[in-house]
């Protein structure tokens, strides 16, 4: 049995450090609110995460219908447990993509059609992966609904839902 591996979830950030100028300066203001540093991981998808908080802030009707999901959450959820691997590795590439086949029949099709068309440089192997269990748990929300973290959401000051959802597990889909 492997050791556990190091949580794939990575904190999120307080809504003040998004709008920061650099990297140190999010950190600061992070730490200030939250009592934690960023990640370098989290402050590189700080400009895709801006630009969506702008548009949810911005877009009323939007506010219920776009929700956020964590990949690795959604892995989890669906597989009943915890992957074993790190997606960075060939064998958690694998086991992920098994896990998706078995649900999306279409996943080799996708993947291949994904890592022919984009350079890794642009589009990591396990994004795809990350990208296509986003894209079954859309699908399986209108099939069976979704849980949430936490159970009941709060809402930020600016009226976001503050939650994660995943679809039910597995075992309760077939």
């Amino acid at each position: 049995m492997r050791p556990y591996r190091q949580s794939s979830v990575f904190p999120t950030l307080c809504r003040e450090a998004i709008y920061a100028k650099n990297y140190e300066i999010a950190c600061d203001i992070n730490e200030e609110v939250t009592g934690k540093r960023l990640t370098k991981q989290t402050w590189g998808i700080v400009p895709k995460i801006r630009e969506m908080n702008d548009f949810l802030i911005a877009t009323d009707s939007a506010k219920e219908k776009i929700i956020e999901i964590h990949p690795e959450i959604c892995f989890w959820a669906l597989a009943g447990k915890p992957m074993e691997y790190s997606k960075k590795e060939s064998e958690g590439f694998s086991e992920r993509k098994k896990l998706l086949q078995e649900i999306c029949t279409s996943t080799d099709e996708i993947v291949q059609n994904a890592l022919s068309k984009y350079r890794r440089k642009d589009v990591a192997r396990d994004d795809i992966l990350d990208a296509l269990v986003a894209s079954v748990t859309a699908k399986l929300s209108f099939q069976r609904g979704l849980k949430s973290i936490p159970k009941i959401p709060e809402k930020d000051s600016q009226g976001l839902p503050m939650q994660i959802v995943y679809p039910t597990f597995r075992r309760c889909l077939e």
